[in-house]
């Protein structure tokens, strides 16, 4: 069967390589917000996991994430976390459980989420990517084919991401 209809072109995609206990991505939040308020649905935002091995709890921070979204809140749960990165330095698992019953997930699934480690080849895969494509530390975004380093500065990053997007949603236009 097809349909006659036009196909709408796919919305660029920025790939934010993240990790929830850094705080240069808690800076970046209002960053993101800001572009979520300002594309909507014309520019996809993907979360990519790129836990930094200074943190111990990062690893179990990004499978928490990914339960998030597969419970619904995935953003939800990422800004939550991160608006609270040093209690998640003190408590750790026990925290990440802890917001999930917050937003009303399915904290018990969380909790067996991260001793069944199901989630672990999402986190591991990206990673994987982002070290292959040269992400070293983190906020990362990977916007058109150009990776921008947010870890060493957030200035500027938003209205270059805001250009780039500009450019990529004209060319699809």
């Amino acid at each position: 069967m097809s349909d006659s209809s036009p196909a709408r072109p796919a919305a660029p995609v920025l790939d934010v390589w993240c990790e929830l206990q850094c705080s240069d991505c808690r800076t970046a939040l209002d960053d993101l917000r800001a572009l979520r308020a300002r594309y909507g649905d014309r520019l996809e935002l993907r979360l990519r996991h790129f836990p930094l091995e200074k943190h111990k709890h990062a690893f179990a921070a990004a499978q928490a994430a990914e339960e998030a979204l597969e419970q619904g809140q995935g953003w939800a749960y990422v800004e939550a976390v991160l608006g609270r990165v040093e209690e998640l330095d003190r408590r750790g698992e026990p925290f990440l459980v802890e917001v999930a019953g917050e937003l009303g997930l399915d904290a018990g699934e969380f909790d067996t989420a991260l001793i069944d480690g199901r989630h672990i080849l999402i986190v591991d895969a990206d990673q994987a990517e982002g070290k292959a494509i040269g992400v070293t530390g983190t906020p990362t975004y990977v916007i058109g084919g150009e990776r921008l380093d947010g870890g060493k500065s957030q200035e500027g990053l938003r209205e270059r991401i805001e250009e780039i997007a500009d450019r990529l949603l004209a060319d699809g236009a």
